[in-house]
């Protein structure tokens, strides 16, 4: 007796359709078709079933506070930090407790089940990381959370912050974070890297900066992070995120730098939504989009994944908590329209983000985790091509979610007519 089957999927490597089963938790066969009674049967003729979605870079401290204590009417990045420092004193561990679990409610019901969360250091009392340690528990039967310490301010540039982040390292944060590019000088940005890296080092940590998150294309603390990680020996626990300002280094610099990337082992998670929203602010025209080579450090062996950032805070007033929503826009942004490169933009939303986030590998296998989300959707492409609906959403064979098929019924000319998206969906290859 199976606990869970489901009938005639697609899989996001092209096989299909398969039954998938399930039995306490696990996928316990994939085959064309499976004689067997469980105790439920989804109906996923068609459809795309898929490992969960994974958000290699959020800030669930700041969620869902737009407009307090008010709007960012600039658009721009200095303004929304600016604006975080007057909302930081007014925060308390409810409110930011209610505001995460709020969003963690509506990650479920995206099929995003693994997020990297920043939470500020910068100054105490540590507030947010006090209310994510607690949220991190309370979500933690249905959401991988990680939490990064990270000194929003600066290490250096804000008094007491590396004790901030020592003492949040202490509460249980995950993650060693920082911000280089935002010390007072290039040189406190680069001592900064090296001190961070060390620190994840002695206490075996994983990284994640926020780097070079800038217009300037002598912002360059990638290189230093890239070499630190080569000579701490890191490797793969090492994320480097947003990189915008390498859509501004010249080709020469970047032709040097990217193998730097590479050799490292390290990850780069760039986050086209705010990215391409933040960025390009003093420009007038022509305008940089802001985001950083993805196609080069793809083609380099770099792991890039996409990440959200935020959704509805000091930065960004739009966000759903939709890793196809930053899916579809990373491949308009870089932009990137081949078969194979948009594939590998939901490759890069499911796989690739664990990977950054030194998960499991969460594909679909006989032995593996049954968490998985069944998309009204017949393929990757297509699934982002429609921000395709997440019919189930499944963690460890208990389904969490179910949201009904998005159609319209039409009346035309005395023909009544019910519209499915997905059947508008092109061969498949």
């Amino acid at each position: 007796m199976l606990d869970l089957l489901l009938r005639a999927a697609f899989l996001p490597d092209g096989r299909g359709p398969v039954d998938i089963a399930v039995r306490d938790g696990r996928i316990v066969d994939i085959a064309p078709v499976i004689e067997a009674e469980a105790a439920e049967i989804i109906d996923a003729t068609g459809r795309l079933v898929s490992p969960p979605f994974v958000d290699p870079h959020f800030h669930m401290d700041a969620t869902l506070s737009l407009g307090q204590p008010r709007m960012n009417v600039s658009g721009t990045l200095l303004e929304g930090i600016a604006l975080w420092g007057e909302l930081k004193p007014l925060l308390t561990p409810e409110a930011v407790t209610e505001r995460a679990l709020r969003y963690c409610d509506l990650a479920v019901a995206q099929g995003l089940l693994a997020i990297r969360s920043h939470v500020d250091v910068s100054t105490a009392p540590l507030v947010g990381v006090e209310a994510l340690l607690e949220v991190k528990k309370r979500v933690a039967p249905y959401i991988d959370l990680q939490l990064v310490a990270f000194p929003q301010d600066g290490l250096y540039r804000a008094e007491g912050a590396e004790e901030n982040l020592i003492r949040a390292l202490d509460m249980g944060v995950d993650v060693v974070g920082g911000i280089p590019h935002f010390e007072r000088t290039m040189e406190e940005g680069a001592a900064s890297v090296k001190r961070l890296c060390e620190i994840a080092a002695d206490r075996g940590l994983p990284v994640d900066l926020h780097c070079d998150e800038s217009d300037d294309p002598m912002s360059r603390h990638v290189e230093t992070l890239a070499a630190e990680t080569t000579r701490l020996g890191l490797g793969g626990g090492v994320v480097a995120s947003h990189v915008t300002a390498m859509h501004s280094y010249d080709n020469y610099y970047a032709s040097k730098l990217i193998p730097l990337i590479a050799e490292s082992g390290m990850h780069v998670v760039p986050n086209p939504l705010i990215n391409i929203t933040l960025q390009g602010r003093s420009d007038t025209y022509p305008k940089r989009r802001g985001l950083t080579r993805v196609p080069e450090l793809r083609a380099a062996g770099v792991n890039v994944a996409f990440g959200q950032d935020c959704t509805m805070d000091p930065w960004y007033s739009l966000g759903s908590g939709d890793m196809l929503e930053v899916a579809h826009m990373g491949i308009h942004a870089v932009p990137m329209t081949s078969r194979e490169a948009m594939a590998w933009a939901f490759d890069s939303v499911t796989l690739g983000g664990a990977a950054a986030m030194g998960l499991p590998d969460p594909s679909l296998r006989v032995g593996g985790p049954a968490t998985m989300v069944v998309l009204q959707a017949s393929d990757p492409i297509e699934a982002i091509r429609l921000r395709a609906t997440r019919l189930a959403v499944i963690r460890e064979g208990r389904v969490l979610s179910r949201t009904p098929p998005r159609v319209a019924t039409l009346s035309l000319d005395g023909r009544p007519e019910t519209l499915d998206p997905a059947d508008y969906a092109p061969p498949r290859d």
